[in-house]
Order: C-alpha cells, then sequence, then structure tokens
C-alpha cells in the first residue's frame, strides 16, 4: 500500500531526537526565495567588499615599518587600514543577513577577512616572522642537507624534530619540487595558506548543525576574528589543525548515518581516514591527543558510534609514540606526571612570558577581552538558541573536550592557548548565535513555503553588527600587537647570517635569548647557549661581571671550533617586552664585552654586533677557566 506523503515539518515533528546530522536547523531567512535572486548580483553587495580591499592595498602600501614601537604593527597602519577593515565588516554583516544574498558573497567577504588578517605581515614585512618560524626553516633544511632523518645526543633538543618529521618531510618534498631555494622564501605567506585551509573543514561542521547560512558564516567569521593566538605561522600545528579539523567535518557529518548499522561504510570511511591521522601523529605532539579526546568524547555520548575510527587512531598513536618518538617520551613523560592535575601550575606563563611595557600590557589584555567577549557570547548563544543546544550538542562537546588538557600538562606555558584554539569551533558557532535571531526548527515554522522572511528590529541588526566589528577590530592588536619582537629586519638577517657564514664546525654562538633569525641554522654543526634560559643566579653573575663570565661559558670550545657572542634588536625586544632584562642592562653586557680584551669585534650593523672570544693561548693572565658545560 502506499504510504502518505510526509512533510518536511512533519519529519521534524516524528524524529525529533534524531541528530543534528539527520536534519540540520534552519531559520525562516532560508525560506526559499525568488529565483531572481541567485543571478542578481546587488551593488550594494559588491561595493563594500571592492572598496575595502582597494583601501586596504593603499594602506598597505603606505605602512612603514622601520620603526615599530611596543604597539607592534598596530601603531605602524595607517588610519586607511582601520577604516577598510570596518567598511569590510559591515559589508559582511549586510550581505549575510540579506534574503538575496549567496553563499558566494559571504564567501568572498570573508576570505576578504583572512587576506586582510594574515596577507598584511606579509606584504608590510621584507622578512618572515617569528623566530619559530625560521626554527623550522632550519630543520627542514637539515633534512635536505642530511638527506634523511638523524638522531643522537649531537643534535641535542633538535632530534625532537626527526621524531615528528610529517611536516618537515613535506616541506621539504616541496622545497625540492618547487626549485625555490629554501622554505624562507615562501614561509612569510604560510598564514594565509593555512587559514584558508580551515574554511572548508569548519564549513562542513558547521552545515551539519544548521542550514541558516547567516548562522554558519558569522561562526566562521567569528573563528577568524577570535584566532589570534598565531598558531597559523610556518609549523606542524598549522597543518596539524587543519586535518584535525577535517576528520571532526568527517565524523560529525557521517555520525547520524552510522545508527542505520552501514558497516561496510563505517569501514571504507577508516581506511580513507588512516593517512590523514597518520600525517597528525607524525606531525604533531599534542594534536592527535587532543582528536583522541574529540572522537573518544564523541563515542561516549553516542553521537558517534564507529568506534574503529577510535581504535584505529589509537594503534596508530601508539605505534609511533612507542618507536619513532620515544626518545622524547623517555624524557618527557616523567614531567609529564609530575604535572598532571597541576592546574593552576599548569596556567602559569612563567619567566620570560610576562607582558612588561605599556603597549604589551595593553594587547595583551585586549587578547583576553576578545576571547572573554567571544566565550561569553557561545555562553548566550547556549542559553537563548534552544534548538541548537539540542541539535548541535556535539559541538558543544568539542568545545568543552579540550579543558581536559589543562589537568595533564602545561605544554611550555603555552597549554592555556592550545586550549583555546582547539576550542574555537564549538565556541565560535554558539557565539554566532547570540548575534542573530533565534533559529526555529522547521516543525515550528508558523509561514508558509516559499513566504518572506519578516521584518527584524534594531536590535537583532546594529547591535550585534557593532559587537562583531569591535571584535574584528581587536583581532589586529592580538595578532599584530607583538611584532616589535617577531620581527627581523634584513640587517638583522645578514648579521647572523654573517655568524655561520664564518663558524666552523664545532663552534658555539651564546646570545642572551634564542628570538633572532636563523637561530638554529647549522644546529647539527654549531651549538648555541641562550643565557637568559639559564638560572636566574647565572643571570646575575653575567650581570655582574658580563665579559669574564660569558669569556668562560664559552671557553671550552675546541679548536677548529670558534665561540661568538651574538646581540641583535629581536632579543632586546623579546627580553624587554617579556619581562627579562631591560635594554639599558642588555647594552651594559655588550659594552663590557666590547671594552674587554678577550673578545674582538667582527661584525656590526644597525640591528645588532658580533663579538669573537680570542684564542686562550693568546690570552695572558687566569681569565679563563674550564667552561661550565651551559650549551646545547
Amino acid at each position: 500500500m502506499r504510504q502518505p506523503a510526509i512533510s518536511a515539518a512533519g519529519r521534524a515533528v516524528a524524529a525529533p531526537n534524531q541528530w543534528a546530522g539527520d536534519d540540520p536547523a534552519t531559520d525562516l531567512a532560508d525560506l526559499p526565495v525568488p529565483d531572481r535572486s541567485r543571478w542578481v548580483v546587488p551593488l550594494r553587495l559588491a561595493a563594500p567588499l571592492v572598496v575595502a580591499l582597494a583601501l586596504w592595498a593603499y594602506a598597505v602600501a603606505g605602512t612603514d615599518t622601520t620603526a615599530l614601537g611596543d604597539f607592534g604593527l598596530v601603531g605602524a597602519l595607517p588610519v586607511v587600514f582601520w577604516v577598510a577593515l570596518a567598511l569590510l565588516t559591515a559589508g559582511f554583516w549586510v550581505c549575510v543577513r540579506d534574503p538575496l544574498r549567496s553563499n558566494w558573497w559571504s564567501l568572498a567577504y570573508t576570505v576578504g577577512l583572512i587576506v586582510m588578517e594574515r596577507a598584511t605581515q606579509a606584504l608590510v614585512y621584507p622578512t618572515p616572522l617569528y623566530a619559530w618560524a625560521w626554527k623550522h626553516d632550519a630543520v627542514i633544511e637539515h633534512l635536505l642537507t642530511a638527506g634523511g632523518l638523524q638522531r643522537g645526543d649531537r643534535l641535542g633538543d633538535m632530534a625532537v624534530y626527526d621524531q615528528w618529521p610529517g611536516f618537515f618531510a613535506a616541506q621539504a618534498a616541496l622545497v625540492r619540487l618547487t626549485g625555490v631555494e629554501n622554505a624562507a622564501m615562501y614561509m612569510a605567506w604560510w598564514p594565509l595558506v593555512s587559514s584558508l585551509m580551515l574554511l572548508a573543514p569548519l564549513l562542513l561542521i558547521y552545515r551539519t548543525f544548521t542550514q541558516d547560512r547567516r548562522l554558519i558564516w558569522t561562526a566562521v567569521w567569528l573563528f577568524c576574528v577570535a584566532n589570534w593566538v598565531g598558531q597559523d605561522y610556518f609549523s606542524p600545528q598549522s597543518l596539524a589543525l587543519a586535518l584535525y579539523l577535517g576528520v571532526i567535518a568527517i565524523v560529525l557529518r557521517r555520525g547520524g548515518r552510522t545508527q542505520r548499522g552501514i558497516r561496510s561504510r563505517q569501514a571504507l570511511w577508516t581506511v580513507l581516514l588512516i593517512p590523514v591521522i597518520t600525517a597528525i601523529v607524525i606531525s604533531h605532539q599534542l594534536t592527535p591527543v587532543m582528536l583522541v579526546a574529540a572522537i573518544g568524547g564523541l563515542c561516549l555520548m553516542r553521537r558517534y558510534r564507529d568506534w574503529a575510527l577510535l581504535v584505529t587512531l589509537l594503534l596508530v598513536f601508539l605505534a609511533w609514540n612507542l618507536t619513532a618518538s620515544l626518545p622524547f617520551l623517555r624524557t618527557a613523560v616523567p614531567e609529564m606526571i609530575s604535572s598532571f592535575g597541576d592546574v593552576s601550575g599548569n596556567l602559569e606563563t612563567g619567566y620570560g612570558s610576562t607582558p612588561t611595557g605599556t603597549g604589551p600590557v595593553i594587547v595583551s589584555w585586549v587578547s583576553r577581552v576578545l576571547s572573554g567577549s567571544v566565550l561569553l557570547l557561545a555562553g548566550i548563544g547556549v542559553l537563548r538558541q534552544r534548538v541548537l543546544r539540542h541539535r548541535a550538542r556535539p559541538l558543544l562537546l568539542l568545545a568543552a573536550v579540550p579543558l581536559l588538557m589543562l589537568v595533564a600538562n602545561d605544554y611550555g606555558s603555552e597549554m592555556i592557548f592550545r586550549v583555546l584554539l582547539f576550542m574555537l569551533p564549538g565556541v565560535c558557532f554558539f557565539a554566532a548565535a547570540a548575534l542573530l535571531p533565534p533559529v526555529r526548527p522547521l516543525a515550528a515554522d508558523p509561514v508558509g513555503h516559499g513566504a518572506p522572511p519578516p521584518a527584524v528590529g534594531l536590535r537583532f541588526a546594529v547591535l550585534p553588527g557593532v559587537v562583531l566589528l569591535a571584535l574584528t577590530a581587536a583581532f589586529v592588536p592580538g595578532y599584530s600587537g607583538k611584532d616589535r619582537l617577531s620581527y627581523f629586519p634584513p640587517q638583522e638577517v645578514a648579521l647572523v647570517q654573517q655568524v655561520f657564514d664564518r663558524a666552523p664546525k664545532g663552534s658555539l654562538v651564546v646570545a642572551a635569548h634564542r628570538n633572532y633569525p636563523l637561530a638554529y641554522a647549522s644546529y647539527w654543526n654549531v651549538r648555541h647557549y641562550w643565557f637568559l634560559d639559564d638560572a636566574k643566579s647565572h643571570v646575575e653573575e653575567i650581570l655582574k661581571d658580563p665579559a669574564g663570565t660569558l669569556a668562560r661559558d664559552m671557553a671550552a670550545v675546541e679548536p677548529p671550533g670558534r665561540a661568538y657572542f651574538l646581540l641583535t634588536q629581536g632579543q632586546i625586544a623579546n627580553s624587554e617586552m617579556n619581562g627579562m632584562l631591560t635594554a639599558d642592562q642588555l647594552r651594559s653586557i655588550e659594552t663590557s664585552v666590547a671594552a674587554s680584551p678577550l673578545f674582538e669585534q667582527v661584525g656590526r650593523n644597525s640591528a645588532g654586533v658580533i663579538y669573537e672570544l680570542k684564542r686562550t693561548e693568546a690570552i695572558d693572565g687566569s681569565a679563563l677557566t674550564a667552561g661550565t658545560g651551559r650549551t646545547s
């Protein structure tokens, strides 16, 4: 007998407990509109985007970064940049709320935002940012030079990178494939590339729980502006995050289908995801742990019932950590055990991580307010959007699971930032819901199919737009407000290159801090010692007798190796802005070294200075004694 037809609203009523993957929520704004909306391109949607990008290009061309202050790039950007950002945000808000809008326009505005956020630095700075990015370039160079992975004590703490080589091996292959000189030729653009890679999985995740385009795109926009923590730079975690979100997107979108017992599809998806989870496991230490916790949580709450993927992930994770990465874990596990459960200790930033000075303190607070505001909006969204609270419960879980990591470890005083990063996909979804009218299920739709959406009052238009604009503007100081210590001008790069051009194998480079470009260049042949990483007592010894103490620290170098003291503006900026030594204290150390007969100056420019320790046999007296062994 033929079954009677059931409307979409009827299906929603008949299966109220069916999870989000089968019956995503919608809103009145998503009811069908006339076909002409697909072809008409309103000038009011295109104009703000085009004008904003033109103003941004003009602002970038007029930005002078030769003398950055305590507010980093924020103090160097002209007013036109802020006008462009405001215009882009206003245009997006109008576009995303327009019933005649197209997803393509929302995508265009979002890509425009990412370009403004992540391409500005690549255009205004002639050299790549971040000492850690330069460090990763050195790892790739070592991989290309050695022709393969190497382990052993002679690599020191850098041997750990050979135990998680996925990202570096992929980049080494890219360098060879493209024929560029090294990864530094393109790594300044990596934040833009890695941010664009997140768009597809984010859209897939959000479309699993709603068909409301306003909610989807506002959530993506908020993710872009709330992601200020700077993990999008040239690093393994940036690639691992994109792969992590890709796995989560697939798990969520097929989660509802697993309830129907299609075992063959489960097995197929598990097999297809093995290369992805393997790439995550061999590329980064923390991301696989987050993935295990996320998928395990979904399985336990019965929103995802394919345990095979979780078991496969655990097997790959354990296989790698009990073989390739075992040398690192042998030394790291005792420390992990000692810090387990110490939440307050895991939240501490530690020495050398406390913002100091008006600019760094204000930038730090702006970042905190930005994150706190998004978290507050997410709480409001959870409370007022009852439908989403039920249908998007997996996103609540994914936002909460990373908090467990605060119990486990401090992750080098960075765990709080990594936890925030992994919380953002879920948090931003509900934060976006707080800025929009209540989402209604299809069953609650009182308007006839095809009817136009009702008018929305000022409360749901202007005020949320102002909030979105404020959050978007706050991203800029949070993301680039510390560029004074992240940017290394060409003069600093050239000065450091002089050291490694002249340093024989077995040499030692001593510096105040590792915050300078090429700090790890030739790390397989040249040792490094950064005295601000040492105990405070030894730093105080250096302040009392800079030349004598440093000379003793550097004296153990055996010929043909030489010992060099390097001081650059990047070290001074990092030390001063993070509450270590002041610029005057570091310059007094340099003055003492310059006046000492134990050293000779071998290089200097506007970005810093290089001194070489003279051969001990050429020095009269007993100023030098056995080295302290504080090298790495």
